[in-house]
């Protein structure tokens, strides 16, 4: 009996690999200008579009059925990406022969002509169905490829969350509930074709939940989606997910995975499938020249300045993602200090989102304080009388560890317990509620981000320095530090219980 089984569990795989078509969809997410190989901290060369281009070739070399999608923030987080407004990263996504990209909330970080411009170098579509301008969508919301004979309808949703991430340059936009687009839009793409994917930038994970739709959510609320290739949470996954016969995956950051999804599609349907996160190492890997030698070129520009030494620290700046939503860190106190020393403020705000990596212990350069603060912000100055203050550390006693919003000082200690706040000090001093106290932040806070509202609403009782953030942190390690760290103050500026 086990051996009629086992020979009937082969000629059912026989018959699928003769019968069935293979597509591979391969996707990458959250890369902010990693295009190049990079090394963290006791981690050395990983990720690199160059590498990725090698892995993806050599499928495309026994198998011509392949998608290459991103799901997602391709801005913002390495200086040579930044300066040119990531156009090293979309010139080679394009000789990469990337099929789409969904819009992420960070394709919203600089002003709509940088968009515009992005989108009309770009040779695959920015794809986005829940984004809507005077009724209209805003961007294109699907496309439907024909892979091997197979018809794969590709629809984009970006998070509901980007008008408050993002609001300085979405304001203009509607952000759709995903879910509600996605029931009217999925039928109509299930009679067009065989195979639905939805290329999202959602998120997963329960530090997403809430107001605002999840990767997960999606799959459980609307049925008739095959795969969801996911962004925006930074989810590092060991196997895919299936919800409501949805497959969910998501490729972690930067580059770091590429994931593979391999489907088997037969009379219309995937008979069978595979996922596969491939770790993305320049050891044991080639890379496509094609894709190396144009980023090398791009690397080399502006260099000289990026390479530009400016101190020197003993000591880890910790500025991980995990640490700067979630507590206090000695590089959230450099940044925040450094806007008091500037300003003169008695108080500075900070928005952990807005700090992007750490600086590890060794030479200290422009590159370094780039990679950290990417966004360009600029440097804001406002009043605010005691009890708005308070309010605004209400609003920030709230914020569950892993987001963005999570509020980094200085000037002031405070203290909350179970989402009340219950202790303020400022410069060691019970906060008065009827004194106007001068308050520096970045000009994303200053104008609502991360859902600091209040802010935007006394935005008019100060003024934009024209300071940027980064060139002020590089002035004050220089001038206000001598170029040298060799200890930082790491005493919690805020205390949650």
């Amino acid at each position: 009996m086990n051996k009629v089984k086992l020979f009937v569990l082969i000629m059912l795989i026989v018959a699928i690999s003769l019968f069935a078509t293979k597509v591979t969809i391969f996707h990458i997410n959250d890369t902010h200008g990693h295009a190049w190989t990079f090394s963290e901290y006791k981690n050395p060369n990983i990720g690199g579009f160059a590498v990725i281009a090698s892995i993806i070739d050599k499928e495309r070399a026994v198998n011509p059925n392949v998608l290459f999608l991103h799901a997602g923030d391709l801005n913002t987080g390495v200086p040579e990406s930044d300066l040119l407004n990531a156009l090293p990263d979309i010139f080679v996504l394009n000789r990469m022969k990337l099929t789409a990209m969904a819009v992420g909330n960070h394709e919203f970080d600089k002003d709509r002509s940088v968009l515009e411009y992005q989108m009309s170098i770009a040779k695959f579509p920015f794809l986005s169905a829940n984004i809507y301008k005077n009724g209209k969508p805003f961007f294109t919301p699907y496309i439907i490829k024909n892979v091997g004979g197979v018809k794969v309808a590709i629809f984009g949703l970006t998070t509901e969350e980007t008008a408050i991430l993002e609001p300085l340059y979405s304001s203009d936009l509607e952000f759709r509930n995903a879910i509600e687009v996605a029931k009217e839009l999925v039928p109509k793409l299930r009679a067009e074709a065989d195979v639905v994917v939805a290329l999202t930038h959602l998120g997963m994970g329960m530090e997403h939940e809430g107001d605002y739709t999840t990767s997960e959510q999606l799959a459980q609320a609307v049925d008739g989606i095959d795969v969801i290739i996911d962004g925006h949470s930074h989810t590092k996954l060991a196997k895919a997910k299936v919800i409501n016969n949805t497959i969910i995956v998501q490729a972690w950051e930067w580059g770091k995975i590429l994931g593979k999804l391999e489907l088997d599609v037969e009379n219309g349907k995937i008979a069978n499938w595979n996922w596969t996160p491939i770790p993305v190492k320049l050891e044991g890997n080639e890379e496509a020249l094609y894709v190396k030698v144009p980023l090398d070129i791009f690397a080399k520009m502006g260099s000289e300045k990026l390479d530009t030494v400016i101190g020197e620290t003993k000591i880890l700046l910790d500025g991980e993602r995990a640490h700067v939503r979630s507590g206090d860190t000695n590089l959230g106190h450099l940044i925040t200090d450094a806007m008091l020393w500037k300003t003169g403020a008695e108080i500075a705000l900070q928005n952990g989102g807005g700090i992007r990596a750490s600086i590890k212990p060794d030479k200290i350069t422009i590159r370094d304080i780039l990679t950290v603060l990417p966004f360009g912000n600029t440097v804001y100055v406002l009043k605010l009388k005691g009890s708005e203050l308070l309010k605004v550390l209400e609003y920030a006693a709230t914020i569950p560890e892993g987001k963005g919003a999570f509020l980094h000082v200085a000037g002031l200690t405070w203290k909350s317990e179970g989402g009340k706040v219950t202790e303020v000090l400022v410069n060691g001093k019970p906060l008065d509620p009827n004194k106007i106290y001068l308050v520096a932040t970045n000009n994303y806070m200053a104008g609502g981000g991360d859902g600091y509202s209040l802010l935007k609403e006394n935005k008019s009782s100060g003024y934009d320095t024209g300071f940027v953030l980064a060139d002020v942190v590089v002035e004050y390690i220089q001038k206000g530090l001598n170029g040298k760290i060799e200890t930082y103050d790491d005493t919690p500026r805020y205390i949650r219980k």
